[in-house]
């Protein structure tokens, strides 16, 4: 029986240049024509151990390889490596190059054009990465509106960046494309927002004309014997009125999960709480609806002032 080739530790799971790894004696061009090796890009391998096709961390990986002096993984992979996954199904890297570099678009990696300041690149993991600060400015102002509220929030929730030192970039690049936008998106920001369907839920009631929310808000009541006591968190509130606005996820299907949600719901309208959830399909698809049920909640428990 054949025995499988010793595959080197430094090539066994992250891409790696060919050419170096040729040089440095750790593999032949032979040997990476061969069914252990998965090429990439131009010059960039991995062990097939190693390969995912969707994998977008992979792939931060490979392009990294192949970017000059100056550029960064940007964007929406720069949000992806600081936690914040909003990348659409087999998307490409978003890398900024700098304005003198000549590199083209593929299906792989999206450039955008670009010089960057020093102090707008750190290093993630050992790749380039825009600052936290810098990718919350490039996707506030170039995503569209909702999707630009939901990246800012995340990158917030997260502590990517706060909202003062965001606030103070971007008072910096006034008059740059899409500064307007995020001039809005920072008004409507909520650090404590937990998802991005949460997000989504806020600004159509937002857009509708609805009062302020407040989101991740505790709910308390009295018992007999303990006195105050915690009854639960809900994702968005209106506590004057004892409302309570909750996105429903697929994770709340699982058993256990359920089961505290059913003993948190039946304490919160115990304790004289309206709950009213919604899910994804309503955020995306049905906003009207969601904007009738909340309005109707709104009007049921002030009656007279709307």
């Amino acid at each position: 029986m054949s025995r499988a080739p010793r595959v080197p530790r430094e090539l066994a799971i992250l891409p790696f240049s060919g050419s170096r790894a040729v040089a440095a004696g750790l593999v032949t061009w032979r040997m990476l024509r061969g069914p252990s090796w998965r090429r990439l890009l131009p010059d960039v391998y991995v062990h097939a151990d190693g390969h995912r096709e969707n994998d977008h961390r992979m792939w931060c990986d490979a392009v990294a390889l192949t970017l000059p002096a100056g550029a960064a993984i940007s964007g929406l992979s720069a949000a992806f490596l600081w936690g914040v996954d909003l990348l659409p199904r087999a998307s490409p890297v978003f890398v900024t190059l700098p304005a003198t570099a000549h590199r083209r678009a593929t299906r792989r990696v999206s450039v955008d054009q670009r010089s960057l300041s020093a102090r707008e690149i750190t290093r993630f993991a050992g790749l380039p990465v825009t600052t936290g600060v810098r990718t919350a400015f490039d996707l506030g102002r170039q995503l569209p509106r909702t999707d630009a509220l939901v990246a800012v929030d995340a990158l917030l929730h997260r502590r990517v960046v706060k909202l003062p030192t965001l606030g103070s970039y971007l008072d910096t690049h006034n008059g740059w494309p899409g500064t307007a936008q995020l001039r809005e998106v920072l008004t409507l920001a909520e650090p404590l927002c937990e998802s991005p369907m949460e997000t989504r839920l806020r600004l159509v009631l937002h857009d509708a004309g609805l009062p302020p929310l407040t989101a991740q808000h505790d709910v308390y009541g009295t018992h007999p014997h303990r006195g105050r006591v915690f009854l639960g968190r809900v994702d968005l509130a209106y506590p004057r009125w004892r409302i309570a606005i909750e996105y429903e996820g697929d994770h709340h299907r699982e058993r256990t999960h359920f089961q505290r949600d059913v003993a948190r719901l039946n304490a919160l309208r115990a304790a004289g709480w309206l709950v009213l959830r919604f899910t994804a399909d309503d955020a995306l698809r049905h906003p009207a609806r969601i904007v009738r049920l909340v309005t109707d909640a709104i009007q049921e428990r002030r009656p007279g002032q709307c």
